[in-house]
């Protein structure tokens, strides 16, 4: 009877980096795995059938980040500006477009409330551009997509103000 013995192994302790190549060269496998499953899977589907519709939420049906008042008022008036229209120039445009002040007055539960998150507004302009008022810099702008980068910022402030 032969008998095999076999060399006994040190283990081999791997560095953090060592560690992260092969459990990643692992994931890259399993995604192409899984990306040629997809492939095989969807093979018969034609494209031209596929009719995807994305369902338009009413405002309220737009869940707010934000638990603090005056964050989730900045939110909601963000999201009003995307769904009605924003307006460079008056505060409410006869077609319901609005500028970043008619958003907040419309969201807000009250003038007063409205007030703060103007100020609040105005803050996060500033710190990132050059801006008197809010009127002044939203005449400036050539898109939405400032408006609605300053709503964010001045709900992101208000909030680690817990306002």
């Amino acid at each position: 009877m032969r008998t095999i013995t076999q060399a006994p192994t040190t283990a081999v302790e791997l560095d953090l980096e060592a560690r992260l190549a092969e459990v990643g060269a692992i994931m890259d496998g399993r995604l192409a795995l899984a990306g040629l499953a997809v492939d095989v899977n969807s093979a018969h589907i034609e494209v031209d059938q596929v009719e995807v519709t994305v369902p338009v939420l009413p405002q309220t049906a737009v869940p707010a980040p934000y638990r603090t008042p005056l964050a989730a008022l900045l939110h909601r008036a963000g999201v009003r500006l995307e769904t009605d229209g924003w307006s460079r120039e008056a505060l409410v445009e006869e077609d319901g477009r609005r500028c970043p002040i008619g958003a907040i007055r419309r969201e807000a539960d009250s003038r007063w409330q409205a007030d703060d998150a103007c100020v609040l507004l105005l803050e996060a302009i500033q710190r990132h551009w050059q801006a008197d008022t809010i009127p002044s810099w939203n005449a400036r702008q050539t898109s939405v997509a400032p408006v609605l980068l300053a709503f964010n910022r001045a709900a992101e402030l208000a909030h680690t103000r817990n306002q």
